[in-house]
């Protein structure tokens, strides 16, 4: 077990990457990151330590890094379902890389949700925007591409129908956010990876086998990156598999319980700069 302190043991390789998730981890919960952390993340690019921010936001939502992001100018967005450059358009992004939940695999977890968890509404995130059922809470910073049922917006005719669907997100207007996420598991089986972020029961469908796990071994094989040189952080249910696979993995102070079983150490929570406390001890080891 590892702790804030940065050091893994004596065996364990330098790392050559740092995989963060952002929101309750890199970002403090106003939602900026922290001159502290900035400096951090520079630092260890100067360092020779590739930094890979692995989210659930979209890519539209990536502003908020994209000065942070050195060198490479890749991300993993949607929980895997996306890697994104960055820095591939003036003043946008690119998809490097989609791995999407299929049509027919959508449309079996909407009916097989609506029957297990009657009250249940839809959203369905394709790499051009959101779209929404009428009964699905809107965001107001992120206005809805279009509003119909679910259905109706995964249907081969839509007009977003040549976008692919990143994921599903499903919301449930009573149930706790981790019943939300049992239930769903145990009614959805392998036809679809679902987790949550959330502090609502709000949850996130992908691809089978889709996760931020997958997609970062992925990346990390394209650059000869082994588990064991990767150091990754944490909070929530999404980064679970992450947290699992790294040879090295901390959950923030303020992270779910699943998180914190799934990694190998602690860090202080994502306000107190938990990701940067590490980083720092890290370098001061090399």
């Amino acid at each position: 077990m590892t702790s804030a302190n940065g050091l893994a043991s004596a065996s364990a390789p330098p790392p050559r990457l740092i995989a963060t998730d952002l929101d309750g981890t890199l970002l403090r919960d106003d939602k900026t990151v922290s001159a502290r952390t900035i400096a951090a993340l520079a630092a260890a690019e100067k360092a020779g330590i590739d930094v890979f921010f692995v989210t659930g936001r979209p890519a539209r939502w990536m502003d908020v890094v994209r000065d942070h992001v050195h060198g490479h100018g890749l991300v993993i967005c949607g929980n895997g379902a996306a890697v994104v450059d960055l820095h591939g358009d003036e003043g946008g992004h690119v998809f490097v890389k989609v791995l999407p939940l299929e049509r027919t695999d959508a449309l079996d977890v909407i009916s097989l949700l609506r029957a297990a968890a009657p009250g249940t509404s839809f959203a369905v995130e394709r790499t051009g925007g959101i779209h929404h059922e009428p009964g699905y809470p809107p965001l107001t910073f992120d206005p809805a591409s279009s509003v119909a049922p679910a259905e109706k917006l995964l249907a081969r005719d839509a007009d977003a129908a040549g976008q692919p669907v990143l994921k599903l997100l499903a919301h449930h207007p009573e149930l706790s956010p981790d019943d939300f996420l049992a239930l769903a598991r145990a009614s959805v089986g392998d036809r679809a990876s679902i987790t949550r972020s959330s502090p609502t029961a709000l949850l996130e469908i992908s691809g089978p086998g889709v996760s931020k796990a997958g997609t970062l071994a992925l990346c990390c094989a394209e650059r000869g990156v082994a588990p064991a040189e990767v150091v990754a952080f944490g909070d929530m249910p999404n980064d679970v598999e992450m947290l699992s696979w790294a040879g090295t993995s901390y959950a923030m102070g303020n992270a779910h319980p699943l998180a914190v079983a799934a990694a190998s150490g602690r860090t202080v929570a994502n306000n107190e700069d938990g990701v940067a406390v590490v980083i720092e001890q890290i370098l001061k080891a090399l």
